[in-house]
Parts: C-alpha cells; sequence; structure tokens
C-alpha cells in the first residue's frame, strides 16, 4: 500500500553512510521494500541533485481527491477562490495537514515530470505548501536540492512512477524577483541588463536534459541563482555588441579529493567574431555546491 512506503526510511543510511557504501544501502532498502532500486549506472556514493522547475501537487488515489472535494466544501473561505487558490488555503490549515502529507508533490522541469518530492524532515512540509502557490505565474521558478533515490512505485502517485528526491531545501521565488536582487553594474542600464539576465537564465534552464542531477547541471543551476557575476558579465557583453554562444562545465584541473569543474562562458563579437572567455570554479563535492573562485577570464592551455 501506498502509506506503507517511506521515500525518507530507504534513504535514511545512504545519508548517515560514507559515500562509497550509499549505494548499496539504498539498494538494500529499495529491495527490502519491494521497490525499484536505482539506475546500474549510478555512481558510487550519492547522487545529489540541484535542480530548477516548478513543484506541482497531485491526488494520489480517488479517495484522496474525494476527501479534498469534502473538506473544501465544508470551507466557506474557499468562496470566490480559484481552484488553485481553494487547495493552497485549504492545505494550509493546521487540521488538513493530514491531506498535505496524503499529496504526492511532482517536480516538473521544462514541463516535463521529473521526480516526486519527499522531505527528509517532515517540518519541511512547509517548503512544499509554500512552493504551491495561490496565483501562479510564468515566471515562477522553484529550486530543489537533495539527494536521488529509487523510482517509487505506481502506487505512490497514482500510476506515476518517476525517481524520488529527497529534499532538504526549496527556494521558490519569480524570475523578475531574482533579477532585481542582483546588482547590477554602474555603467549598464536597467532596461539592458533585465532582459540580459533573463536571458541567461532562460539559457541555463534549457540546456538539454539539465535534470540537476549530473555535476554539470548542479553547477550551472548553482551559478545560476547564486552567483550574480554570470548576469554582470553577460550584460556587459551584451552591451559591447556580443553574443553568448557556449556554455560548458569540464572537471577542473584542481580536481583531487574535491569534485570541482570549471564553468566556463564563451561571448563572441557579432561584428569581429573574436572569443572572450569567462569561468568560474564550482565544488560539487557534497550535496550543497559552493564557489571556489569567482567569474574570470579563462584561457585555453
Amino acid at each position: 500500500m501506498a502509506d506503507s512506503f517511506n521515500p525518507t526510511d530507504t534513504l535514511s543510511a545512504a545519508v548517515a553512510d560514507a559515500h562509497n557504501e550509499a549505494k548499496g544501502a539504498v539498494q538494500a532498502r529499495a529491495e527490502s521494500m519491494d521497490v525499484a532500486g536505482p539506475d546500474p549506472a549510478l555512481p558510487e556514493g550519492p547522487t545529489y541533485v540541484y535542480a530548477i522547475g516548478r513543484v506541482e501537487a497531485r491526488f494520489p488515489t480517488l479517495a484522496v481527491e474525494k476527501e479534498y472535494a469534502q473538506v473544501a466544501g465544508r470551507e466557506a473561505a474557499t468562496a470566490g477562490l480559484t481552484d488553485r487558490q481553494a487547495v493552497q488555503a485549504v492545505l494550509s490549515e493546521r487540521q488538513y495537514r493530514y491531506l498535505a502529507r496524503k499529496l504526492c508533490w511532482v517536480f516538473t522541469i521544462e514541463g516535463v515530470e521529473t521526480y516526486l518530492l519527499f522531505p527528509q524532515d517532515p517540518a519541511d512540509l512547509d517548503l512544499l505548501l509554500e512552493a504551491l502557490r495561490p496565483t501562479p505565474s510564468p515566471t515562477d521558478v522553484d529550486v530543489v536540492i537533495g539527494m536521488l533515490g529509487p523510482v517509487a512505485p505506481p502506487e505512490v502517485c497514482n500510476g506515476l512512477m518517476l525517481p524520488i528526491v529527497v529534499f532538504d531545501q526549496i527556494y521558490s521565488f519569480d524570475i523578475d524577483a531574482l533579477v532585481k536582487t542582483i546588482p547590477r553594474p554602474e555603467k549598464i542600464s536597467a532596461e539592458q541588463f533585465e532582459p540580459a539576465a533573463e536571458e541567461l537564465l532562460s539559457r541555463i534552464m534549457q540546456i538539454a536534459d539539465n535534470g540537476g542531477a549530473t555535476d554539470a547541471d548542479r553547477a550551472l543551476n548553482y551559478l545560476a541563482v547564486r552567483d550574480p557575476s554570470i548576469y554582470e558579465i553577460t550584460a556587459e557583453a551584451f552591451a559591447a555588441d556580443s553574443s553568448l554562444i557556449g556554455v560548458e562545465v569540464r572537471p577542473s584541473r584542481l580536481s583531487g579529493s574535491r569534485n570541482i569543474s570549471d564553468v566556463i562562458f564563451t561571448y563572441a563579437s557579432r561584428q569581429t567574431g573574436v572569443e572572450d572567455k569567462y569561468f568560474a570554479r564550482v565544488d560539487l563535492t557534497e550535496e550543497f555546491p559552493f564557489l571556489v573562485s569567482r567569474l574570470s577570464p579563462f584561457f585555453e592551455r
């Protein structure tokens, strides 16, 4: 039954064990609970996720959907609300939190259903509820940080079989708000900077197969939401009549005991074709990436 499935328990051993034991721990738990285990190609150790997309709530069974309908029918506070607003209003009430726990939470990337989300700590259910905006906008964005687990069995979410992500953090914002928080270079006007920043973020989100689970995906997504310098240099390049022609992620020469990647942005003059490259180093060893060195000119060796 779906109620007996606990993905947090499934991955608890992986969180506690050393990296070289995590895959076996997840597999053992998955087999004991008769759910699909990790992909055989999954590397040793946990696979971390740093993904950009949208959180959606789904009814896992007809019974849960009918229970919500009965609850909403008793709530006068839902009068005049849209369906989305009514769902958010009902689930936000403490006495109906049991319904929020019963829902399945789907993470979509570029409109594609990609993961099922479960909180590492049950108290973090609030992060999911905050991501369920009463009045959604096309520019709404959610960032999920967590660990990749097994594929959920069909009974968990009404037949939807997706990889589980047990998350530790969710950031919810809209693109306009993010752009407005980025420090703008004095020589670049707001009319130039904001479209440049929005285009760069859109390019990163639309890079093929960016599921937020590979080193390259995690590095790009981290920079997109945490490093303002990539937006500054892109705006300056556009102002100088250059185009962004490439974004590449390579293992850094500094990698040793740490997993470090170089993220390289290539700009080309629209008039001469001369290229300028800039790169930032990101440490991806653990669940939470961090910047090793800020964006600076890159020279091929």
